[in-house]
């Protein structure tokens, strides 16, 4: 097989080959989105109904369970599931609740050990979630199990979906969607950041807030000075429920640029993108592989600062012991940005990935949401206890300060929830380089619809 066939081969190159232009994205889906739908409570009520009790959704990462009987509560609303490693290393998910009288079995994370038991009238369960224990003759253990709940994992997520009815977890992510991001290992990463605070804003507001760059010369301009913003070169791809897009990751202003400005402008980014420093050593190398005896640096046709960037991390991530052949070059320097509906936003590229989730608050109030930070980095064994995060609950708003395009976008949601409050605002209109949210909106039309 040829170099040029086998690259063709790749998933990621789907997106760079065939993906469509803003412009003709746009053209597909409403470019209008009522504001009701962010501050209503009929609306609320309506979409924990339509989508919330019928979607798969992310609960936790698999690596967070490690032995048999270790156990997380999910809650979503009111509604409190947990999910167990059972003794035979299966995932599985149940209601949280007793079959007796209710009562709630289990809370937060921990383990069970070899039964979970009720602590009102002490009846057990196995880690399958059978009856076991209960002294009274008349009770059919058979017919009182726990009331179990769909669970599956992909790319080391534990996937969790309320329906009793729900299709398989694959059918619902969809083959491309499982194609194009196996390749990363995601399940191979550490989690390295691991934060989750209440917004006062809808949780749509924050889905909405990172399905575009637009704002970005807005909201990020320290960033329009290492990467350069040209909708021209988006690309996205819309996968029935879910979709991709990406912007070539490149240094600002490089048209013109020569090879010594290039690399200047690559050495700085670690400024803001700090994943970068890893490659940075081989970076060095490769450049100075291109100067004179004078210390002239000359690049020859088809190499530029980028191409270099893409093959240092390349090599560094392989050789520190990732495997990424599945992956084209452009992923070894491009972040693809990945919404899989109904509430997770990934940028992601090879080695690295930041996460984006977000849920309607517990009281049901539109104004307010929960949303959860993670970033992921693949490390070598020896490394990943040293970098891995816990998870910081923020209780007091402000007292946590992300890093600085994240705190900027945490600043600005709620400025957005208060304007979308008023009540002559009736609806959003939207440019094409916002075209993922009209997408995004158009699955949550459909899921109403359904219902």
């Amino acid at each position: 097989m040829s170099i040029d066939s086998a690259r063709s081969a790749r998933p990621g190159d789907w997106v760079d080959a065939e993906g469509l232009t803003p412009d003709a994205a746009s053209a597909l889906f409403p470019m209008q989105i009522p504001t009701e739908r962010y501050t209503s409570p009929e609306f609320v009520d309506r979409e924990r109904k339509a989508i919330w009790t019928r979607v798969w959704q992310i609960v936790g990462r698999v690596d967070e369970l490690r032995r048999p009987g270790d156990f997380k509560e999910y809650r979503i609303f009111d509604q409190s599931y947990v999910v167990m490693l059972g003794k035979d290393g299966d995932l599985r998910g149940f209601v949280n609740a007793c079959r007796h009288r209710g009562n709630v079995l289990l809370s937060g994370a921990g383990q069970a050990r070899q039964r979970i038991v009720c602590q009102y009238h002490l009846w057990s369960y196995d880690l399958d979630g059978h009856l076991r224990g209960c002294s009274k003759p008349e009770i059919d253990k058979d017919a009182h199990g726990l009331l179990q709940v769909a669970v599956d994992s992909f790319a080391g997520f534990i996937f969790l979906n309320p329906d009793p009815d729900a299709a398989p977890l694959r059918d619902f992510l969809g083959e491309d969607v499982i194609g194009m991001l196996e390749p990363y290992h995601l399940d191979e990463m550490t989690t390295v950041l691991d934060v989750r605070e209440p917004l006062e804003c809808n949780w749509k507001v924050v889905m909405d807030a990172f399905e575009e760059g637009y704002h970005i010369s807005g909201i990020h301009p320290q960033l329009l000075r290492v990467i350069v913003i040209d909708p021209t070169k988006t690309k996205y791809r819309f996968l029935d429920r879910h979709s991709v897009a990406v912007a070539p990751f490149e240094v600002a202003h490089v048209a013109g640029m020569g090879p010594e400005k290039q690399v200047e402008g690559i050495m700085e980014l670690p400024e803001t993108f700090p994943g970068v420093v890893r490659v940075l050593p081989r970076f060095t190398e490769l450049v100075d592989t291109y100067r004179g005896p004078d210390g002239t640096l000359v690049f020859p046709d088809g190499v530029t600062g980028r191409t270099l960037l893409q093959r240092a991390t390349r090599d560094s991530l392989t050789n520190d012991g990732l495997d990424v052949s599945g992956l084209t070059d452009e992923q070894m320097s491009d972040n693809h940005g990945w919404v899989l509906f109904p509430n997770f936003f990934m940028t992601i590229r090879a080695g690295e990935a930041t996460i984006i989730m977000s849920t309607p608050h517990p009281d049901g109030d539109p104004n307010r949401c929960i949303w959860h930070i993670t970033s992921f980095m693949w490390l070598p064994q020896e490394h990943r206890a040293a970098f891995a995060a816990d998870l910081v609950d923020v209780t007091e708003p402000g007292s946590y300060k992300y890093f600085e395009a994240l705190q900027q976008d945490y600043e600005q949601m709620p400025r957005q929830q208060l304007g979308l409050r008023n009540a002559r605002l009736d609806h959003m209109a939207l440019v094409d380089e916002e075209v993922v949210i009209a997408h995004y909106h158009s699955v949550i039309d459909r899921y109403l619809a359904a219902t």
